[in-house]
């Protein structure tokens, strides 16, 4: 390990699994798989309740909110005050949430999937079989849903059937390049598939020893990284093809499998986390890796759940499985 900066971490700890992570402005905020959402002002956590007798099963940021879902079929928001608000009620889990920073948002439970846009107006629609991933599109209001069999790409506000980007299998996590170009889909069976969304070409990104469970773009879309392996697999976006011909980059290699990723929001910087609750941030332009939270291999740590930068990227927010978590401040 060439370099290190795990004294530029201030160590949190929760007392349950988390679920979602995020910063509300300067404020690190986590969802928690008991229901509540954890606060914290310096090391201090103040917890909110925001599912009651509940779990937390999906959380997502839009830098303002975190909005999380549980099996009590509610969606949340909660403000870096602590206040939180109902967005909607479903009758089954929420197993899906997307949010975009511009307003719109999207839930899925079981086969319904719906629509908010910026004004609060929510469209819904019944999808030929359960959605366990959505993301939207850069531009324009419309949304990307991962289940049996494919994607659909549906329009809330357009009466047309959605656009159906079909392959063999169940989809999981769903994800859509910044601009808009390639959709990519988590399989089942530990691959990726694309398309390129002008005709529909195929994208097999094979070779994973498990489900790939985090993606994260690279700010200029150049770069697509996963987890999955024991190591970040990086796929090249720069071409009309996508990574079709072109091997990906590998880095953080280790002995433990790679459980989130988050890339930088401006530079060519990959957060990295484990399952044995290390973490590390790789510069892919040379592969130069950075320390940030060593576990002692005498010790069990929690597989890290999620990995947040702030939005001017001058910190990364971690949590883990077993309630650890803590505040990486890049020095100036």
């Amino acid at each position: 390990m060439s370099q290190s900066m795990t004294q530029h971490v201030t160590a949190l700890a929760t007392d349950a699994e988390i679920v979602a992570g995020a910063f509300l402005g300067d404020v690190p905020v986590f969802a928690l798989a008991s229901g509540e959402i954890a606060l914290f002002e310096g090391t201090q956590a103040r917890k909110v309740m925001a599912h009651e007798d509940a779990v937390i099963l999906v959380g997502q940021s839009d830098g303002a909110h975190l909005f999380t879902g549980g099996d009590d079929g509610r969606v949340v928001a909660t403000a870096a005050d602590g206040s939180c608000q109902e967005i909607a009620k479903e009758k089954g889990w929420i197993d899906a949430l997307v949010v975009r920073g511009d307003g719109p948002m999207a839930w899925a439970s079981g086969k319904n999937v719906f629509a908010r846009n910026e004004k609060g107006e929510v469209k819904n629609m019944s999808a030929p079989s359960s959605v366990r991933g959505l993301s939207f599109m850069p531009k324009g209001y419309r949304l990307a849903l991962s289940h049996y069999n494919g994607v659909s790409l549906w329009f809330p506000n357009m009466a047309a059937e959605p656009e159906f980007f079909k392959w063999a299998g169940s989809h999981l996590d769903v994800t859509v390049s910044p601009d808009g170009k390639f959709i990519v889909s988590a399989m089942q069976e530990a691959a990726l598939h694309g398309w390129r969304v002008q005709d529909h070409k195929d994208m097999r990104m094979t070779g994973y020893p498990s489900k790939t469970r985090s993606f994260s773009w690279s700010a200029d879309g150049h770069w697509l990284a996963t987890s999955g392996a024991e190591a970040c697999i990086i796929w090249p976006f720069q071409s009309k093809d996508g990574p079709m011909g072109k091997g990906p980059r590998e880095c953080g290699v280790r002995p433990a499998k790679v459980t989130r990723v988050a890339f930088h929001p401006r530079s060519l910087v990959v957060a990295i986390g484990y399952d044995d609750g290390w973490v590390m941030i790789c510069r892919i332009t040379d592969a130069a890796e950075i320390l940030v939270r060593p576990v002692p291999e005498a010790d069990k740590a929690g597989a890290i759940s999620t990995l947040s930068w702030s939005a001017d990227g001058g910190r990364l927010l971690f949590g883990a499985e077993d309630g650890a978590c803590g505040v990486l401040d890049l020095p100036v």
